[in-house]
């Protein structure tokens, strides 16, 4: 029997599932968390891109990614798996794999050539034993700030480019009666926002330093201190209504001008999308947020193939990589949810100016870094989520005392 951690099934019985029905010949059912407005128009991309192969696509949109992929877990422990799921890009699927429970696709990328088109981290994060087990899909910046711009212009607020800038544009907007910082209070989220101060100030070398070396002297220093009272500071600018809020909601409030400023994944965009609005004209955005450092945070989504023997899904699966990966279909989905292509050979040319500054920070050499999912293991990276979680939402809780436990939880939990 595949033995998989019990951890994994924890958000099982919190999901909410739409349109689950058993997959037949010819037929793919994809298990996604791609839900809100604008997941579900980029996802359309991929489902009408298959369906034109002559196959048809199942929609099972989970809401919530934790509920999502252990329901998909618990399916294939259970015998009926779906024939293609949905992972963040990094570690998270090192345990599929190591207790053979997906199936690779090496062929159709060798096939395909990946190799010469995607890059190095990608690569590996979806290759183990030099077989791909998954299909990477995008290339998701996890830090940016987007703006209302009528908003600022309402309040002559200056761009958020720089910490001092922010703050500035925040005293005007809350003076205005506008909500300064959306925020969705889940901890998740919290961590993203923390997580984005730390690289305000101390770039890839210090993020690197932290959830890949968990190099204690840095956490210690200066630059994360700065990052840690930032932190502490942004509290006051976001609205009572923050705790439990999603994100998809606390963009609205930005898209609306009930909220001024979000710093979060610019997944952010789909919604934007979605309702119209134009980049450089409705919204601004700036890679990485403000600070000293605007660095291009490595995320992104997978797509894994559950293990299963029959013929006519194993067809499916590969069909889905192929299509998935395609240079039109990587462009017309990625120009919709936010992100960029993960191929290095497709004209971006027509993407917005949100996507063209997101490529060229990440095409700029030093000023990228992977995101906390490529650099630590599911449970280390879950550790420290917690402990920032808590420290936002404890305001009696001194930096000190935050800093003291990060190091012990760096230190203490297993990062495996």
């Amino acid at each position: 029997m595949n033995k998989i951690s019990t951890a994994t099934l924890s958000a099982l019985f919190a999901c909410s599932v739409t349109g689950a029905q058993p997959a037949l010949a010819g037929d793919a059912e994809v298990l996604h968390w791609w839900v809100t407005g604008g997941q579900s128009t980029a996802i359309k991309v991929f489902a009408d891109a298959f369906e034109k192969t002559g196959n048809h696509w199942i929609d099972t949109g989970v809401t919530g990614g934790d509920a999502a992929r252990a329901l998909g877990t618990s399916r294939i422990i259970g015998g009926n798996p779906p024939t293609v799921m949905q992972f963040n890009t990094g570690k998270q699927i090192v345990e599929l794999v190591n207790s053979n429970m997906l199936n690779d696709v090496e062929d159709v990328a060798t096939a395909g050539k990946w190799r010469s088109f995607l890059p190095k981290p990608l690569t590996d994060a979806t290759t183990f034993n030099g077989k791909f087990y998954a299909v990477p899909v995008n290339v998701h910046g996890e830090h940016w700030i987007y703006w209302n711009k009528a908003a600022f212009a309402k309040v002559s607020a200056p761009d958020p480019d720089t910490w001092d800038h922010f703050f500035e544009a925040a005293d005007k907007l809350k003076a205005a009666g506008i909500i300064p910082l959306a925020l969705g209070g889940q901890n998740w989220q919290e961590r993203l926002l923390f997580d984005a101060t730390v690289i305000s100030f101390g770039g890839p070398e210090l993020f690197e330093k932290i959830y890949r070396d968990h190099d204690e002297a840095a956490i210690r220093g200066p630059a994360f201190r700065k990052a840690v009272d930032i932190f502490v500071r942004l509290r006051s600018y976001v609205d009572a209504g923050s705790p439990g809020r999603n994100w998809n909601d606390a963009t609205n409030m930005v898209m609306t001008g009930q909220a001024g400023m979000q710093i979060h994944g610019d997944w952010m965009k789909g919604e934007y999308y979605v309702a119209g609005k134009k980049a450089g004209v409705d919204f601004g955005c700036i890679v990485g947020g403000p600070g000293e450092h605007h660095v291009f945070t490595i995320g992104g989504d997978v797509f894994v193939f559950p293990k299963t023997t029959k013929p006519e899904a194993i067809a499916m699966q590969k069909k889905m990589a192929e299509v998935m990966i395609s240079p039109d279909v990587q462009v017309a989905f990625n120009n919709v949810k936010g992100s960029v292509p993960v191929r290095g050979d497709v004209d971006t040319s027509k993407m917005d100016a949100c996507a063209q500054e997101g490529l060229k920070v990440l095409n700029t050499p030093g000023q990228s870094v992977a995101s906390v999912n490529l650099l630590a293991s599911p449970n280390l990276a879950g550790a420290i989520q917690e402990h920032i979680s808590t420290f936002w939402n404890t305001p009696t809780m001194k930096p000190e005392a935050f800093i003291d436990r990060f190091v012990e939880v760096m230190k203490t939990t297993p990062d495996k």
